[in-house]
Formats: C-alpha cells, sequence, structure tokens
C-alpha cells in the first residue's frame, strides 16, 4: 500500500487532542508531508497547522485527504460525508484508519471511480500474503516489542530512524499500524491480517535488502498481554531481528485494560522475547529500553533509565525527554 503524499489533515468536530493522534503522529514526524488542516464546526483542536479548505488544499499540492481522528466505535459520521465527498471532486484521493470502511460507502465509491481517485481504509487493506518461512535474508532489522500495549513502540521506532539516519547510517520506519502507515505512506496494518499470514506479512515488510541497510519494524501488543500477544508473536517471528529495542511505562500497575492482569517484569519480558526471537533469529540481541517516564519527575526518570541501564548492560532512555541516541550509537557501532 502506497498512500499519495502530501495530506491534507482532516480533525473533523472533535474537542478532545487525543483523539486526533493520528493526526497529529503524521504533523510530528512528517510536517513536510502536511499542506494543512481542515475542520468542521466545533472542532476545540488544533495541530498549528494552516487551516485550508479543499480548493486552497489542493491548490497547494496535496494530494490525499487523511481522517485523522478517532471516536467511540471508529464509525464514520454523516456529518463528515460532505467534507469528503468534495476532497474526492477535487481529485484528491481519501484514507481512513477507522472501523468504518469508506468503501462500504456506495456514493463515496461510485464518486472515486468518476474522479479517479483511490479510497485507503488501513484497517482493512489485505495485500496477498504468503505465510511466514522463516527463510534468512540479508540487511539488519531492529523490532520494537514491549512489556505492554501503548507504550511507545512507534514513537520510539520513529525516534530510532530519525537518530539513525543522523548518524549517516541506511535506515527504513516499517510501519505495522495505520498511524504509522500514514507517516510513512506504507505499510501493513497487522491488526487486518489473517493470524496464519502474520509473520508472513512482516517478512513482505521488512524484505532482504544490503548489508548495511537497517529496516525499524514498529512493533504491536506485548508477548505478556492476553489479547494481542498472538499479533506479538508473528511480528516477532517474521521481523527476523537482529536486535530488540524493549519499550516500557515507568510505574505501569497493570496491563493496559486489565486491572486484573499484573505487569511482568523486565527481567522475565526480555528473556521471553529474546527467546521467542531466537526461532528465526538465532543471534538476537537487546539494543536497549526506550521507556516513559512522563509521569515522574526528571531527577526519578533519570535515576529509574540509569538503573535498569546498571541492571542490563545496555542503554535506557526516555525517548521524548532524553533522545534514542545512544541506542542508535550501540546499534552502528555492533551492528
Amino acid at each position: 500500500m502506497l498512500i499519495p503524499q502530501p495530506y491534507l489533515l482532516f480533525l473533523g468536530d472533535v474537542t478532545d487532542p487525543l483523539a486526533a493522534k493520528t493526526a497529529r503522529g503524521i504533523q510530528v514526524w512528517r510536517p513536510e508531508q502536511c499542506v494543512g488542516e481542515i475542520k468542521l464546526p466545533g472542532c476545540a483542536v488544533s495541530l498549528g497547522l494552516d487551516e485550508l479548505d479543499i480548493n486552497a488544499a489542493k491548490a497547494r499540492g496535496a494530494k490525499t485527504l487523511v481522517l485523522g481522528t478517532a471516536n467511540a466505535g471508529g464509525y464514520l459520521p454523516t456529518h463528515w460525508l460532505d467534507t469528503v465527498k468534495s476532497a474526492i471532486s477535487a481529485g484528491m484521493n481519501v484514507a481512513s484508519g477507522l472501523h468504518h470502511r469508506l468503501v462500504d460507502e456506495p456514493e463515496l465509491v461510485a464518486l472515486a471511480k468518476e474522479f479517479g481517485v483511490e479510497l485507503f481504509d488501513l484497517r482493512h487493506m489485505r495485500p496477498k500474503l504468503n505465510v511466514g518461512s522463516g527463510k534468512k535474508r540479508t540487511g539488519k532489522r531492529v523490532l520494537t516489542v514491549g512489556t505492554d500495549c501503548s507504550v511507545g513502540k512507534m514513537y520510539t521506532s520513529l525516534a530510532l530512524e530519525a537518530a539513525m539516519r543522523e548518524r549517516g547510517m541506511k535506515a527504513d520506519f516499517r510501519a505495522t499500524g495505520q498511524t504509522g502507515i500514514l507517516v510513512a505512506g506504507e505499510g501493513i496494518a497487522i491488526d487486518a491480517v489473517i493470524a496464519d499470514f502474520i509473520a508472513g506479512a512482516v517478512e513482505a515488510l521488512s524484505p532482504a535488502n544490503d548489508a548495511d541497510h537497517w529496516d525499524i519494524v514498529e512493533g504491536q501488543g506485548s508477548l505478556f498481554h492476553p489479547s494481542y500477544a498472538g499479533v506479538s508473536m508473528g511480528l516477532i517471528h517474521g521481523a527476523q531481528p537482529h536486535w530488540l529495542v524493549m519499550c516500557h511505562e515507568m510505574g505501569r500497575p497493570h496491563m493496559r485494560h486489565l486491572p486484573h492482569q499484573p505487569m511482568v517484569s523486565l527481567k522475565d519480558c526480555v528473556e521471553a522475547n529474546l527467546r521467542a526471537a531466537h526461532v528465526t533469529s538465532d543471534a538476537v540481541q537487546l539494543a536497549g529500553f526506550a521507556i516513559n517516564t512522563s509521569n515522574y519527575s526528571e531527577e526519578e526518570a533519570r535515576a529509574y533509565c540509569a538503573e535498569v541501564s546498571a541492571e542490563f548492560g545496555v542503554p535506557a532512555t526516555d525517548p521524548v525527554r532524553f533522545g534514542i541516541a545512544d541506542i542508535a550509537a550501540l546499534l552502528q557501532e555492533r551492528g
């Protein structure tokens, strides 16, 4: 899947900043691909981009309208349709990460055909895939894994790509979730892949490459989360990673949305992920820790990262607060 860029980011009429996290992720990581934002009356959220209408955005070169917000249930509100139809009529593609599919709206399908544009339903794209083979392939790969869901695997992957490129390394982010796909402009939404093909999807996403080329594969879920461990295992096997970066939230009391499920220790999580990765990558190693310390003071955060680093002998950092250069340096030196 290759989504034409640049984007016009649609914020709808949302009032909660968290509801616009997809649009914000694109704006933070690919600002050069954002021509502006478009909002409906009542919207209380802004990304700080120029507010444009469809015609102005088209004149600036926008190729795709991105529905950059989420709502409960992931449905497509009826009052958003006029904006979507206007974009299509202006010759723009439309991309959505909602559960509600654009292609389930006959009027949108007909209009897209008439104006020669595409509708991208990121959660529902199903490219032709093979089952995973585990066959060794060239190139280097880093996979972000986690002690739980929503601990910063996408952010860490993108930060690592940027840090590695700053060091002159050939590195590419490989997206496995809808926001990551919109940031990268391409990828495979793993939560839309049939279980048997998850490992094969990741093999296709990060194919054989030059010996000095690095793929940073965006992880999903956690081996210790009862709801999503299967997705995590498929990603680990398909990525065939040479290195793992463990993502974690400092002080999280239990698995996300599961108060009855206690968090796993870092030691147990590292060991389990390395053991699982050995199935397809017998020389896999731990590159470091990316830790969300946002609920703690800087002093507490630095002390915790230093403690983790001393225990495991690899860098531990908060990518947002302190950057991720130490992990990029380790990969360059030992890669």
